[in-house]
């Protein structure tokens, strides 16, 4: 992949460009980059929508499902047209349409520990986008074994929850110093229910903060977890410490 921006990617991503927080190296930092999408249902929807759209260069799409038709209420990702498909193929179509300048990679089979160990090593930044506590965790443990970026969001009923995990600095904690006592009895959207707004909000806000991260502008919510009430249209911010005890991180220099 080129290193410079051809006039077409000029024209573009012109309207972020024009950001001096971004500018044409933030622009060439984000073609540089490789970003591994974990799910892409309600909350990789909107990440890997943004995030093609703005120009980051490779995304590496995992997710084992196929489009359902209970999906379509929230997964905007994906249409009527794509029912029985492969999530990963439906991206694919969609997100080539709206920026076939970009490199797109499948995962269409459930990553085990040694895959997903691959697959994050391969990356500059990881989003989990998925929606159970056994594959967070994993995904977690993976990102700080290979010191990478995690961005964590969730979303069930009418609340969402949105954090940063960066191994690279020593002050930040892992998803595990959070939620190191969540339980797979947790319940899903599928059991719970979700309003479709409610996680592309989260998953916009997700595309935000790496865009932050890759091309280097802005406070990522690094060691702060950001609570959304969608009820009440309210927004609360809680700081959170690494834990010197926990079983992932704390081995970490």
């Amino acid at each position: 992949m080129s290193l410079e921006l051809n006039d077409d990617e000029l024209l573009r991503y012109s309207r972020q460009i024009l950001l001096p927080q971004i500018d044409v190296a933030g622009q060439l930092k984000l073609k540089a980059s490789r970003v591994l999408i974990v799910g892409l249902g309600g909350l990789g929807s909107p990440v890997a929508l943004y995030l093609a759209a703005a120009g980051v260069g490779e995304l590496h799409l995992a997710d084992f499902d196929t489009v359902d038709l209970t999906n379509l209420q929230r997964q905007v990702l994906h249409d009527s047209r794509q029912i029985g498909v492969s999530k990963v193929d439906s991206a694919i179509a969609r997100l080539t349409a709206i920026n076939p300048q970009i490199r797109l990679l499948p995962h269409r089979a459930a990553l085990d520990e040694d895959s997903l160990a691959a697959a994050v090593a391969a990356v500059d930044l990881v989003l989990d986008c998925s929606d159970n506590f056994t594959t967070r965790e994993a995904v977690n443990a993976a990102c700080v074994a290979a010191g990478k970026p995690l961005v964590s969001g969730a979303a069930i009923r009418l609340e969402g929850q949105l954090a940063v995990f960066d191994p690279r600095d020593a002050a930040s904690p892992c998803y595990h110093c959070l939620y190191g006592h969540g339980s797979e009895a947790e319940l899903t959207c599928s059991e719970a229910g979700v309003v479709g707004p409610l996680v592309g909000l989260v998953g916009s806000l997700q595309a935000l903060e790496a865009l932050k991260l890759l091309a280097g502008f802005g406070e990522p919510l690094v060691g702060r977890l950001l609570l959304i009430d969608a009820l009440g249209s309210r927004f609360r911010e809680l700081r959170v410490k690494r834990d010197a005890a926990c079983s992932v991180c704390a081995g970490r220099p």
